[in-house]
């Protein structure tokens, strides 16, 4: 909170970036403080601030004050100052960058504007703009500059000074504005709009296309006078009045003027209202709160902030442009600066997360271990975090901060330049991996630092991975290096005909692979290290890898989930994913595919339907949760749910536990098969071409049958087709029989399988 006691402040957010924030109040100054409230500069003035505001990119600050001719500028980039002359002997009044180009408008208390160009240090004087005092104005995205004026007048002029249409209003103008009001014709290029509060009671539309025929739109009179608006969307404009209303309204000609939405949002008065596309929110100020809403739900309040000590009243209200940071001041000369939303910044290893909490802070957790929470406060504000068993790192560009985590909390800060940090024991730089380790009081230590890719290697590592014994990396060009940490020698070296975007340690296609994600995240549950999430915006996509099946190593699709908005998954955990949200806080999702652990059936819970519960015994058998699989069979009671754990069962070549799952059904044919076969060592060929045959999959049965150890009883020269030259067709063939006939018989004939 900063404080000029006594007096309103005005302020400004820098465009673009939002770093700085430019205050000033009743003395002759403009402070400039960064977004964590530190002082960055001081502008000091001859008289009172009359006027400041920030170019298009948030390099230069303009100030004006009421009693010099000269116009202030301040360098975001180099923290220096400069000065223009005007050249007006008049009072300035009003000051405004363009949206779309290195202009600068500066406005007069007799009505004259001067357009000064800060790329060629060009100045256009307009003498008699206005006959009065310009009190407001704006740019248009096609550099049309519009003034306001208390001569009752609208202007707007180009960017060299030349009036292009004029009208004429009913009282003072005030808050002039472009945008683009919808028709059921076409519209015209660019904002064709100038939108104007008249005597803060009504709100006059001129289209620059139309001239002749302007719309002045009244409200109700108990609503009070406007106090500010703001266009947003397709054509809709949100109004705040001084009774505390809060309401919307559509410039589409078929409802020009109707009130979509309208909410008493403060009780006694109401005095800013702001909008952040960025965020796509809307709030309001008044007495002592600041009220937020969605602007595609704005019957939901988002959040409510109430600021019990500023019992004089809030004053004005402003974003910056990402929506970061919102500020309020106040009736008594205070503002308030709210983080609104925080880049969502975090990193997991096992079961240990690092995740931003503030712009200077980082919070260390574990729930899993019950570990309790550790905030670290951080140098600045980051770009990148990472955190293995020992440390956690923040980064920005090429510089990192190393934190060692100990019982007692973080003990110790190291600062290494020109890396940044992807995991804690290996660094990412310009598309380059370099091993390092931290260790001492302070003290880094380099040990066997190696560079990758090594020599002539042109390509640029875009994705890798760390384990204890292992570094692998994929490149722009699609190769995946597998490299042993130990002696830092490669192992292999697998290339893809495309580049790679994230990277393991083995390839097996992934079956409804979404081109939109953005990340993966394997199960850390130790019982079920095979199951892995990708996620994009939107939804997350759960996938099993089964690595041994009568089919060979496979992945299969489980199915998705619906990710909350702005919700990024951090840690998977016995299916229910640890996601940061923009607030700074942790959100844990349970994951559709995994709702058969979300419940118990123990007498008084749910009553499930046989679809309900099939469907959840289907899930735990493509996750292979046997035991879960085994008790919804037992709640189902019939045959079906334990003939599909059954073939579940031979699929996953789980003899034994098939044993048991066909005893239960009482399939006995079966289970005598299978405890024929129990003893067979050849699982990868021999075994699963028996458990094949069972599936009825002969195809597949006859190729793992001549990869198998068959051949040691030299069985090689008939097919499985030209069995019938012995009496056996395998296609109408019991399967129990044909087992049993395999296994007794068919190793005295001299056969190719």
């Amino acid at each position: 909170m900063i404080t000029w006691l006594g007096s309103c402040l005005q302020y400004k957010w820098q465009k673009t970036l939002g770093n700085y924030i430019a205050v000033a109040g009743s003395d002759s100054s403009v402070k400039i403080f960064d977004r964590h409230g530190q002082r960055k500069n001081e502008l000091n003035l001859p008289g009172r601030c009359v006027g400041m505001d920030w170019d298009k990119d948030g390099d230069i600050l303009a100030v004006i004050s009421d009693k010099s001719s000269s116009v202030y500028l301040w360098d975001a980039n180099v923290n220096k100052t400069s000065q223009i002359d005007s050249g007006m002997r008049d009072q300035m009044s009003f000051i405004l960058w363009s949206k779309a180009g290195p202009l600068l408008a500066v406005g007069t208390n007799k009505g004259n504007l001067l357009i000064y160009n800060q790329q060629t240090s060009r100045k256009i004087p307009v003498l008699g703009k206005h006959t009065k005092r310009i009190t407001c104005g704006c740019w248009s995205s096609q550099n049309l500059l519009a003034l306001g004026s208390e001569d009752c007048s609208v202007t707007i002029s180009n960017q060299e000074g030349d009036t292009v249409r004029q009208t004429s209003v009913r009282s003072d103008p005030a808050d002039v504005q472009f945008s683009v009001m919808k028709t059921d014709e076409r519209s015209s290029p660019g904002e064709s709009t100038v939108s104007v509060a008249v005597g803060k009671k009504t709100l006059f539309l001129f289209n620059l296309n139309d001239p002749d025929n302007p719309i002045e739109l009244a409200f109700q009179q108990r609503y009070g006078h406007i106090i500010s608006y703001r266009w947003y969307g397709d054509g809709y404009i949100l109004i705040g009045f001084s009774q505390g209303y809060f309401v919307v309204i559509s410039t589409h000609i078929r409802e020009i003027g109707q009130e979509l939405f309208q909410a008493h949002n403060h009780k006694d008065s109401l005095t800013s209202v702001a909008i952040s596309s960025a965020l796509n929110k809307a709030a309001s100020c008044g007495d002592n709160s600041i009220k937020i809403h969605d602007l595609s739900e704005l019957k939901e309040m988002d959040a409510i902030v109430n600021l019990e000590d500023e019992t004089q009243g809030l004053d004005q209200l402003s974003w910056t442009d990402d929506g970061q940071l919102l500020a309020v001041s106040t009736q008594r000369g205070a503002l308030h600066v709210f983080l609104t939303r925080l880049p969502i910044l975090g990193h997991s290893c096992g079961t240990r997360l690092a995740y931003l909490t503030s712009l200077l802070e980082v919070t260390v957790s574990n729930r899993v271990e019950g570990e309790a929470p550790v905030a670290v406060a951080v140098e600045v504000e980051p770009n990148f975090i990472a955190v293995g068993p020992y440390h956690v790192a923040v980064g920005m560009n090429n510089r990192a901060w190393f934190y060692a985590l100990g019982d007692s909390g973080v003990c110790v800060c190291v600062f290494t330049e020109f890396v940044s940090v992807f995991c804690v024991s290996d660094v990412f730089f310009e598309h380059q991996v370099w091993r390092v380790s931290v260790s001492g009081e302070g003290q880094q230590e380099q040990r066997q630092t190696r560079l990758f890719p090594d020599g002539d290697r042109k390509e640029h590592i875009v994705s890798h991975a760390l384990t204890n014994d292992f570094l692998f990396y994929g490149t722009d060009s699609g190769v995946i290096v597998c490299i042993l940490v130990e002696d830092w020698q490669m192992l292999n070296e697998y290339r893809h005909p495309v580049g790679i975007k994230k990277v393991n340690d083995s390839h097996v296609e992934i079956p409804s692979f979404s081109p939109t994600i953005t990340g993966v995240l394997w199960e850390t549950w130790p019982s079920d290290k095979g199951v892995f999430v990708s996620f994009d915006d939107d939804k997350v996509y759960t996938y099993a890898m089964h690595k041994n099946t009568i089919y060979g190593p496979r992945v299969v699709f489980v199915g998705s989930t619906k990710l909350p908005f702005s919700h990024k998954p951090l840690l998977l955990y016995n299916g229910e994913l640890t996601c940061q949200t923009q607030s700074g806080k942790t959100s844990s999702v349970a994951l559709s595919t995994h709702t058969f652990l979300t419940h118990t059936h123990s007498p008084g819970a749910h009553t499930y339907t046989p679809e309900e519960l099939g469907k959840q015994l289907t899930q735990a058998l493509m996750l292979k949760r046997f035991p879960e699989a085994w008790e919804l069979c037992k709640v189902l009671g019939g045959p079906a749910g334990w003939a599909e754990m059954g073939r579940s069962c031979l699929i996953h070549m789980e003899v034994e536990l098939a044993v048991r799952v066909f005893r239960m059904s009482g399939n006995v044919g079966m289970v005598m098969s299978l405890q024929g076969i129990k003893g067979i060592e050849d699982r990868r060929s021999l075994l699963a071409g028996h458990l094949a045959m069972f599936l009825n999959d002969y195809n597949l049965a006859q190729d793992l049958y001549l990869e198998s150890s068959l051949h040691s009883y030299e069985l090689e020269n008939v097919s499985v087709n030209q069995l019938g030259t012995f009496g056996i067709d395998f296609r109408i063939l019991n399967i129990n029989a044909m087992v049993h006939w395999i296994s007794l018989k068919l190793f005295t004939y001299t056969a190719s399988i």
